[in-house]
């Protein structure tokens, strides 16, 4: 589990043992709040910087899906908070690939919905260069469909080190009508 409050630090956050989620997110992070500022994900419906809902609370990576990334960059380790993420997952099989409106509920009832993933960025490539020296290029195609999910708090609750998680998928279909 991860937290830190000043994003002008960077993205990179520290280890903590457990995580407060309240309806604003986690307790004391830099993405946490009921709302957020409109950026470069959602230009097409609305100008930068005008207030939304923040759907992208927590940010959610796996172990297993960290070891690819490392592997297929040809380094030794990427760590979780190179990706500025909140909670590591073990076990999920393709964690980054669960649909929105997926629910993780944790021991304490505390529950988060899936936004959406998590796509990789210019960003958290210069945090892995700055590692990795010898890895300038790649971590975004590395990444790709395993950066993880963002999510949003559903119900409050304490989630801590080891818990394990419920996994409630929604029913799922295809949508006919999109243009490819």
């Amino acid at each position: 589990m991860l937290l830190s409050s000043n994003r002008k630090a960077g993205l990179e956050k520290s280890q903590t043992d457990k995580l407060d989620l309240t309806f604003a997110g986690i307790t004391g992070d830099m993405h946490g709040g009921l709302t957020h500022k409109s950026d470069s994900r959602t230009l097409k419906q609305y100008p930068r910087n005008t207030d939304i809902r923040n759907v992208r609370q927590v940010t959610i990576v796996s172990e297993e899906e960290l070891a690819d990334i490392a592997k297929t960059m040809a380094i030794p380790e990427a760590k979780a908070e190179w990706l500025g993420a909140n909670l590591v997952t073990t076990g999920i099989p393709d964690l980054t690939l669960l649909t929105p409106s997926t629910r993780l509920q944790f021991a304490s009832g505390a529950t988060l919905v899936v936004d959406m993933e998590n796509h990789p960025c210019r960003q958290v490539a210069d945090v892995f260069v700055k590692h990795h020296p010898e890895a300038s290029a790649g971590f975004v195609e590395a990444a790709w469909n395993k950066r993880g999910l963002t999510a949003w708090v559903e119900r409050e609750g304490v989630i801590r080190v080891g818990d394990a998680i419920v996994t409630w998928i929604p029913q799922q279909r295809i949508y006919p009508h999109v243009a490819t």
